[in-house]
């Protein structure tokens, strides 16, 4: 038994409210159980000095918690003059997933910045902002297209990610902070929403796991990131 009372197979409740900020020009909060995760988009006509004058937009993330999205405080990285090595890793991942989805050269030379902050915690925190931050950059370029800004629409394909992993010895779908602080084993799973794979990331943590394993979990992460799409999709309409 899941300590949520969970199927192995079943998601947290999933919700996305868009519009949630009035001045970016896309804005979500998705909730996946209690991890919550504001995601907003801005579009900027600039990009990085390294594709300046190519012709190609760039799509980039930011991630940051809360000092309180945990059950203690943590200390802001702004006063410690740098970012942890954590969230760097973080809205890299972001960053690179969301623009697994993109058509560069259909957006033109600008950039779209998704600023994934954690309201609150409860584990799956990168996946989140990647589902989120998916449906926020889908109502900034939603926005280019209706001012005539492009002429054909650059998101090729939903980018979303859910976690999986083996607690109290069965493959389980979602962890939830109780059960990724006990699995043996967690993956984080990011995939397109014709179900192609953007990246994996497992590890084995005082244990190991078989290849039939791996692909147990492989099996759960392509049923709820199915279900997220259509979450994404219902909440971009």
């Amino acid at each position: 038994m899941r300590p949520s009372g969970r199927q192995l197979d079943e998601l947290r409740p999933v919700t996305i409210e868009t519009g949630f900020t009035k001045h970016a020009e896309g804005s979500t909060l998705i909730k996946m159980g209690d991890t919550h995760v504001l995601c907003t988009a801005t579009i900027e006509d600039r990009v990085p000095p390294f594709i300046k004058g190519s012709g190609l937009g760039w799509v980039t993330a930011e991630y940051g918690m809360l000092p309180r999205a945990t059950n203690t405080r943590m200390r802001r990285e702004a006063a410690s003059g740098k970012q942890g090595g954590r969230t760097v890793e973080i809205q890299r991942l972001i960053g690179r997933s969301l623009r697994a989805g993109v058509d560069r050269v259909a957006l033109g030379e600008r950039q779209i910045t998704v600023d994934c902050d954690v309201l609150q915690a409860d584990g799956g925190t990168r996946c989140a902002s990647i589902t989120g931050g998916w449906v926020a950059l889908r109502l900034a370029v939603n926005k280019l297209m209706k001012a005539g800004d492009v002429t054909s629409d650059p998101l090729i394909s939903p980018v979303a990610a859910v976690s999986c992993g083996i607690y109290a010895g069965q493959p389980v779908l979602d962890l939830d902070y109780p059960e990724d602080s006990e699995a043996g084993v967690d993956g984080n799973f990011i995939m397109l929403g014709s179900g192609q794979l953007v990246e994996v990331q497992m590890s084995a943590e005082g244990s190991t796991f078989s290849r039939e394993q791996m692909t147990r979990l492989m099996d759960l992460a392509e049923k709820g990131v199915g279900e997220l799409v259509a979450a994404q999709q219902a909440a971009a309409e």
